[in-house]
């Protein structure tokens, strides 16, 4: 598993682990955390994008490879365009072939809202794909990449089109854990800030809910979105994370941010119908865990 040292490889590699697999972690640690590493899951301190993996993965021989890591910020894709593309796109090459030498199926996480753009109704796979940041454009560029590969190579990939994942471990550092980041100003008790009115919507899906979808997605094919299919406005999600916070602060507004969506919403019905995969937790219990969880 690529990534595995972060916020959802994490809960990913629990969930690996809770069933009896071997799991061996590939993190660099720029943004994951060795703390995440469960126990009884090797860490292998390496880049994705270093030609060692090639190596570790003839020696390891894995039977399926997570590839979650990622520069994941929409802002800093922005600001740093080729890094963006180093990571996400030579860092899935770097993947995808360190794969094929251990003859691995790969589970590729992809961006759904990111990659659909703007979306009046929930996105479904085979909707028209937009991109409007290079975050997205270098997710699309990976997963163009792994259905080429599949075809020149006859293997069998698979890409998890994820929505706004939230949950326990998340940074609330990063641009896209707007949950984390509110309910770690409330329970400071410093201000909160909403980019835009607050009207925009997101899909927001627990990590524990996708953890379980990656899991199924590996005797899958092809591409799946994986979300709630409910539309949050952010002053909502404000709302309901003041209230798990037992306060009543009000947000400012500060003007929106390049790259941002005015609408987000996946439709996950593929999932379900053919891995059987739906979201299980409402959005209050998640921000009830989180907040419980410190």
């Amino acid at each position: 598993m690529t990534g595995g040292a972060g916020f959802i490889g994490s809960h990913v590699a629990d969930a690996l682990l809770g069933r009896g697999d071997d799991v061996h972690i590939v993190d660099n640690l720029s943004s994951g955390r060795r703390e995440n590493v469960p126990s009884r899951a090797e860490l292998q301190e390496l880049d994705i994008r270093d030609e060692a993996l090639a190596e570790l993965a003839a020696r390891l021989r894995p039977e399926v490879v997570f590839h979650l890591a990622a520069q994941a910020d929409v802002g800093t894709s922005v600001a740093r365009p080729v890094f963006d593309a180093d990571v996400n796109v030579i860092g899935t090459i770097r993947v995808l072939e360190a794969a094929r030498e251990a003859g691995a199926r790969v589970v590729f996480t992809s961006t759904g809202g990111a990659i659909y753009g703007e979306r009046e109704q929930p996105a479904r796979e085979d909707a028209p794909r937009l991109p409007a940041s290079p975050y997205a454009a270098s997710k699309l560029a990976g997963e163009e990449y792994l259905a080429m590969w599949n075809r020149l190579h006859g293997t069998s990939h698979v890409v998890c089109r994820l929505a706004n994942v939230y949950g326990t471990r998340q940074l609330p550092e990063l641009e896209g854990g707007v949950v984390a980041i509110f309910l770690d100003r409330l329970r400071d008790g410093r201000p909160t800030e909403i980019f835009g009115d607050g009207l925009q919507t997101r899909d927001f899906v627990y990590v524990g809910d996708v953890a379980s979808a990656l899991l199924a997605a590996a005797g899958g094919e092809g591409i799946y979105n994986v979300g709630s299919g409910i539309a949050t406005r952010i002053v909502d999600l404000h709302r309901l994370c003041a209230e798990t916070a037992g306060v009543a602060q009000e947000p400012s507004f500060s003007e929106p941010r390049p790259g941002d969506l005015r609408h987000s919403v996946l439709d996950a019905g593929r999932a379900g119908r053919e891995l059987g995969w739906h979201a299980e937790t409402p959005l209050e219990a998640g921000l009830q865990a989180i907040w419980e969880a410190g």
